[in-house]
C-alpha cells in the first residue's frame, strides 16, 4: 500500500507563489508516474502535470509557463512550483502516483488564491 502526504497549500494573493510538496511510502514499488491533479468548487478534476520516472513532464496549456513539476526519485517526493498564480487556480490541489497502471491519490491540499 502506497502512503501519501501532501503540503505546502495555504491561501495566497494573485501573483504569489506556492510549492507543493508530495512525500510517497509504504509499498512504492512499481511507481511509474507522479503528479498532480486540482479540482475546484463546482468543476471536473483536471490533470495539471505528470512527471514519469525518467524525468518527462506534461503540464496543462492553463497553467505552462507558471507552474513546474518536478521530482526527487531517491526521496520519493514530487514537487510543484506555482508560480505567478490567479484566482482561477484555486482549488483542492492532489498528489498522485501511478502505480502498476492504478492511480493512487493523496487526500489534497487546498490553494486559494485572492484577488
Amino acid at each position: 500500500q502506497v502512503q501519501l502526504v501532501e503540503s505546502g497549500g495555504g491561501p495566497v494573493q494573485a501573483g504569489g507563489s506556492l510549492r507543493l510538496s508530495c512525500a510517497a511510502s509504504g509499498s512504492i514499488g512499481g511507481i511509474s508516474a507522479m503528479g498532480w491533479y486540482r479540482q475546484a468548487p463546482g468543476k471536473q478534476r483536471e490533470l495539471v502535470a505528470t512527471i514519469s520516472m525518467s524525468g518527462r513532464t506534461n503540464i496543462v496549456d492553463s497553467v505552462k509557463g507558471r507552474f513546474t513539476i518536478s521530482r526527487d526519485n531517491a526521496k520519493n517526493l514530487v514537487y510543484l512550483q506555482m508560480n505567478s498564480l490567479r484566482p482561477e487556480d484555486t482549488a483542492v490541489y492532489s498528489c498522485y502516483v501511478r502505480r502498476w497502471s492504478a492511480d493512487i491519490w493523496g487526500q489534497g491540499t487546498q490553494v486559494t488564491v485572492s484577488s
